[in-house]
């Protein structure tokens, strides 16, 4: 079949009329809405590329919403960025993070989600995610730990997390905290309307392997804004020009994780949860979710 009735078949199977409302909710015809978004994702799914469906994309209204919930995330974030110190046990950060989203009239994404018993995930060292807060886990001097605060809020979610530095950390972990922070910032300069996800991922792959680390294979990124995870999946070890269209309306995370050592993990059997390297060796994680603009991008929470 050609391209030309390829694109044919995809614009005929979304059955709308050019002055009916647009399939995004926003209440406007779809001839001035989506009626050319619509036909590009029309042309490269007849290119044979992987396009995004409908319900991946938010409209005005959504992406208002999930604002409104990431401002507390990164709020929440920055309070722990402010007090995380040396001498401070886990369970203190699980209690601030859901009495501060609370108060502020959200509620925790990652509590009683598939079971995860606590309001937000602190790993650290050789702990690759998904890390359980407790009070017998108190933070030492040389310490790294990523915090990952996800939030729901009139139903719009948020995500995104940091890593820090508990006192006099070593200048091998320094370094691992520095080049992960700076994967996140390679892979964000690639994401822009109508590339690839494998463009994102390859940036984020090519300077960790450059600066002789390995990136995590089974566990990535996310789409994220009306469910805690949505579609697409965002992996790390991809190639440019491949994966999914970015297009405008989507939003997900980046969040590589990223070892000093093998990209083996394995996961805590007694949980079910915790995920750690299966060498030893540290591993960080940034995380921010970005939302791709007809221009561009832009940083909704970090």
């Amino acid at each position: 079949m050609s391209h030309f009735h390829i694109r044919k078949k995809i614009i005929m199977a979304f059955k709308i009329g050019r002055n009916d409302p647009c399939w995004c909710g926003s209440g406007r015809k779809y001839k001035s809405c989506h009626a050319a978004f619509d036909n590009k994702i029309a042309c490269l799914a007849a290119e044979h590329h992987k396009v995004p469906t409908h319900d991946i994309i938010k409209n005005e209204d959504q992406i208002a919403g999930i604002k409104e919930s990431a401002k507390i995330n990164v709020a929440v974030l920055d309070y722990i960025q402010a007090h995380i110190h040396e001498g401070m046990n886990t369970a203190e950060i699980d209690k601030i993070v859901y009495d501060m989203t609370t108060d502020m009239g959200g509620i925790p994404a990652p509590l009683n989600y598939e079971g995860y018993p606590f309001s937000v995930c602190t790993s650290l060292n050789e702990q690759v995610c998904h890390g359980f807060p407790s009070k017998d886990v108190v933070l030492k001097d040389g310490d790294i730990i990523n915090v990952d605060c996800s939030t729901i809020l009139n139903g719009y979610f948020s995500d995104s997390s940091r890593m820090f530095c508990i006192g006099n950390v070593s200048p091998e972990k320094k370094k691992l905290v520095d080049v992960t922070k700076e994967c996140v910032e390679l892979g964000l300069k690639e994401v822009k309307p109508w590339g690839f996800l494998g463009d994102m991922g390859q940036a984020v792959h090519d300077h960790a392997f450059a600066n002789g680390y390995t990136v995590v294979r089974e566990i990535g990124g996310h789409g994220v804004g009306l469910e805690f995870h949505e579609e697409p999946w965002v992996g790390y070890n991809t190639k440019r020009g491949t994966d999914m269209v970015m297009a405008p309306g989507m939003i997900f995370t980046i969040e590589p994780m990223v070892n000093m050592g093998k990209a083996d993990i394995y996961i805590d059997d007694k949980n079910g949860w915790e995920v750690y390297t299966d060498d030893g060796l540290p591993s960080a994680q940034w995380e921010i979710m970005v939302l791709v603009t007809e221009d561009g991008y832009e940083v909704l929470s970090w």
